[in-house]
């Protein structure tokens, strides 16, 4: 059984065939709603890989009106059986969006209209020792382009929880630096967040330094011109949020440490609450519009904020 995992390890088939014509219908729908580019991507690639890697190869389908309840909960299935059950829960929601839009607009029926998601266990995502941080900083020693870049990277995704999208989003002029994200004297950031819902948020000392030291290799890279911050080794143009979850997941595998880019995002929530941080600061510096967010972040600081108050009740 291959090792369940949250991503792929190899480009998953996404040509969809005679399928397509409507997932692009699809994308335009919701382009025209103005949803997040992000947001394009997932919903769209989910009926994709659904139709190339399903409906194509193990059926005899041809149009979306024949696909049936079996056919998506053999899908959930495979998903289950090869992935995360977090991974096939997106999956299914994103696969619902599309059907949903299917349903109305062509008035065919609707083959996830009964289904229930696959269910997902309640299990918090592990904050960072002060161990495997250290080892993460370790891995990153050094004064390569490569090195330098990675080290600011881990930094900032520490200092603020950001998405990998708004990361990789993080747009740098040197030569105007009121078109600028990056403001280290101040030490924030601008942050195009989702939706539209843009913020600033606020770096330590550490990470201020860390992007500095990065940003003066970066300014005899071949490709300094480029208005994204985040620039490929070598002579290559920006990283993709695809090679900079790469850049993250190479360095943890060379530290020995289980790293992914959401997981600083659940360890800045844990921190921020852990330390006595007002959870509608937290919730302003996240980009959260709902407080239900806080209980989904803040189950790992939970028990952590528990223990330490313990004895300050207890205690006669």
């Amino acid at each position: 059984m291959a090792s369940k995992s949250p991503r792929l390890r190899h480009p998953r088939p996404l040509d969809a065939g005679r399928f397509a014509a409507d997932i692009a219908s699809f994308e335009l729908h919701l382009a025209a709603e103005n949803k997040a580019a992000a947001t394009i991507r997932i919903y769209t690639e989910a009926p994709r890989w659904f139709a190339a890697a399903h409906l194509l190869p193990e059926t005899d389908k041809t149009r979306w009106d024949q696909v049936d309840v079996q056919d998506v909960q053999r899908w959930m299935v495979w998903l289950l059986r090869h992935y995360s059950e977090t991974y096939a829960y997106q999956q299914y929601r994103s696969l619902q969006q599309f059907f949903r839009w299917l349903a109305a607009e062509d008035e065919i029926a609707d083959p996830m209209a009964r289904l229930r998601a696959p269910k997902v266990a309640d299990k918090p995502v592990p904050f960072f020792t002060s161990v495997e941080l250290s080892k993460l900083e370790k891995a990153c020693q050094g004064s390569t382009f490569a090195q330098r870049r990675d080290a600011a990277i881990l930094a900032v995704f520490r200092a603020t929880g950001i998405r990998l999208s708004e990361l990789a989003g993080i747009r740098y002029h040197p030569d105007d630096p009121s078109r600028s994200d990056v403001d280290l004297q101040r030490r924030e950031i601008y942050i195009r967040g989702k939706r539209g819902e843009d913020r600033i948020v606020r770096i330590d000392h550490e990470a201020a330094r860390r992007v500095d030291r990065y940003l003066r290799v970066r300014a005899r890279h071949p490709q300094a011109y480029r208005s994204r911050l985040w620039l490929g080794a070598g002579d290559r143009g920006p990283l993709t949020r695809d090679g900079i979850y790469q850049v993250v997941r190479r360095r943890g595998d060379q530290a020995g440490v289980r790293v992914y880019p959401h997981r600083f995002r659940h360890h800045f929530s844990h921190t921020w609450l852990e330390r006595g941080g007002a959870e509608g600061d937290l919730m302003e510096l996240n980009g959260w519009s709902s407080p239900q967010m806080l209980q989904r972040y803040g189950a790992s600081a939970r028990g952590a904020r528990a223990r330490r108050h313990y004895d300050l009740v207890m205690d006669d």
